[in-house]
Parts: structure tokens; sequence; C-alpha cells
């Protein structure tokens, strides 16, 4: 039995840039932190006695006896990637929900490579995670999705991830102080506001056509950069949430797709409630929203957003693990090891007579 534990992320500035379209030309960049909300996935070889040979468990239940059989894209494409071709059972849990703006989407898909790279018996590193999720979701997949969210999902903490014109990613943490992080931390809110969408649809509507959108896109990737040296230079925080805003204002202009009517109310009812700023995460259109506010004006957002929920969270730093790891005997090869044996003695053997 391996279970691996990825987590979820936010991401503060830069979203859009992340895109193989955009980096490829003229690099890009984003401020991300991971949180403590985390996805499981748990995996062990099938034992020989069922009727199916596979199965898996998220918001479906499949069995089946072929990987081509496996309806959910991300499993059967990991499992043709990793060339498994045992019988397996795999069991999903979240501790947010799908299409959510959190990259759920990547975090499983990162789980998952981590969790059947240790079934079978490798331990990758975070650079091979993000790396091989990355292929898997865009090459494989075919899935109009960036790069950050399989980076933050196998690196975790903050960071600064800059996206170069050749491909190469660098994931380079951001150091601040312990007062300064928790100081960031306790200006920040969580909100789900129900809306479920599909973060690649989202995308697409911006993504194609994305030179037409050079002035915002330059725009969100200059704050990245005016975001970290507000966070490290001790300067008052409330600009950053200043910067939130501004952002937001860019990001919305890139597409009609990325707030709603019901989203931009909430947003200024926050506003006028003593959020500084904000922002949908993930590509927009719903998921959940990300608030910066005082600590001392939370309680009167919290009023002004009842009907939503509030989720509180803590920034973590470990990114994708396995946290069980007990993987059983696997007899195959256990006796492919002692037929080798055999033949290695009947070998020497016949070299002594």
């Amino acid at each position: 039995m391996i279970i691996s534990r990825t987590p979820f992320r936010i991401s503060f500035f830069g979203g859009g840039t992340d895109y193989p379209a955009w980096y490829r030309q003229h690099g890009g960049a984003v401020l991300a932190a991971t949180i403590d909300k985390y996805c499981y996935l748990t995996c062990r070889y099938l034992p020989p006695f069922f009727e199916h040979r596979i199965r898996l468990v998220y918001r479906e239940i499949e069995t089946c006896q072929t990987i081509s059989q496996i309806r959910h894209p991300a499993v059967r494409e990991g499992l043709k990637f990793l060339g498994i071709d045992r019988g397996i059972e795999l069991h999903h849990d979240g501790d947010l929900p799908a299409r959510s703006g959190m990259g759920s989407s990547s975090a499983f898909t990162v789980g998952l490579l981590h969790a059947l790279h240790a079934l079978n018996g490798r331990m990758p590193s975070k650079k091979q995670l993000a790396t091989e999720s990355i292929y898997l979701e865009q090459e494989v997949l075919g899935e109009t999705v960036g790069s950050q969210d399989q980076v933050m999902a196998a690196y975790g903490g903050l960071r600064h991830v800059r996206f170069e014109s050749n491909g190469e990613i660098v994931a380079a943490p951001v150091v601040l102080s312990p007062e300064r992080r928790a100081e960031l931390q306790a200006h920040l809110m969580l909100f789900y506001t129900g809306i479920a969408r599909t973060a690649a649809e989202v995308a697409k509507t911006y993504v194609e056509g994305i030179d037409s959108r050079r002035r915002q896109l330059r725009l969100l990737q200059e704050l990245v950069e005016e975001s970290i040296d507000i966070l490290t230079s001790g300067k008052d925080i409330r600009v950053f949430g200043e910067l939130l805003h501004e952002a937001w204002e860019a990001k919305r202009s890139l597409s009609d797709k990325v707030s709603t009517t019901k989203v931009d109310a909430l947003y200024e009812r926050a506003r006028a409630a003593g959020a500084i700023g904000g922002k949908l995460t993930g590509a927009g259109g719903g998921g959940f929203l990300l608030l910066f506010a005082p600590p001392e004006q939370h309680q009167d957002i919290v009023e002004a957003l009842k009907q939503l929920i509030h989720v509180p969270f803590a920034f973590e730093s470990g990114g994708s693990q396995v946290i069980f790891y007990e993987p059983g005997i696997d007899y195959q090869q256990v006796e492919k090891v002692r037929q080798g044996q055999k033949a290695a003695r009947r070998k020497a053997w016949a070299s002594a007579a």
C-alpha cells in the first residue's frame, strides 16, 4: 500500500504567463504558495482474487480488466506512461472540491505519478515529478493548462517560479522571516464560491490568440517582481493587497470568462467590508475567492460573505510526499530472482565440471 499526499496551491501573481504559448516566446513568472489542504491517493497492486484487474475510486467507481477501458484520462495515461500492466487499485480523497481553481487536477496528476513511482520501488525527484506531470497534462492529454500548478504541487512552499523561453523552469523559494511569513498569512482569507468550472475551458478563451493580450500579461509578469520586493524588503504589507487588486483587474480583462457578475458582486461586497484586494484562484470563472485584508476586518468580511464557506488555511512547505510506504511482496519478482539464482548455480556447476 502506498499513500501520497500532494498540496493544493494559491497563486498570487503571474497567472497566465505560465502557459507554454506565452513563456516559450516571452518567458513567464508566478508567485504562488501551497497550503495545508491536500489531495490523497492510495494505491496498491491488486491481488489476483477478483473478477476485475483494475479498480478506481474517485467521484465515480470504475472496475475494469484493461488499462484502455479506464475512463479517467489521467489515470489511464499515467499507467501507460509508467508502463504498469499489473492489476491495481487506486483511491482518491481530497480536502477541497475539484474544479475549484486550487490546482486540484495537477495535484492529482503529481500525486498519482508519485504514488505509482513508489509502487514500482522508485522515488522521483521533485523536478522529475513536475516535468512528467506537465508532459502528461499538456502533451499526452492535450489539456489547455499552464505549468505552475504541477511545479507548485511537486515542490511546495512559497515560490517564485520562472519559466524561461527555452523551456527551463526554475522554482526558487521566497525566503521570509517567520514574522513576515506569519504577517502575510494573517492577512489572507479564502472563501468557496460554490461555482465549479473547468480551468482549461476558461483558459482556452484567452490562451488562443494570447499574443493579442501582451499588455495585460506583461503587467501580470512585472507584478511578480514587485510583489516579491514588497514581501522581502519589509515595506507596508498592505501594498501587497493593493497589487492583488491591480492584478485582478488586469486578469479580468483577459477574457469575459475570467469573472462573472456574481463573483464581481461578491468581491465588491468584500472590499466594502474591508478587503484591500483579492482574486479568484486559478484561471477564473469560479472556485475559490482569495482575499487580502487586515486581520481586524476579517470578521466583518466573514459576515458580509456569510453565504459562502470560509476556509481557514496555513502555508505548507513539503510539496508532494509519500506518507505511507508498504509496497508488499512482489511474488512475481521474487520468483524471477529465484529462477535467476537457480540458473546462475547451474552455470557455476557446469563450469566447475
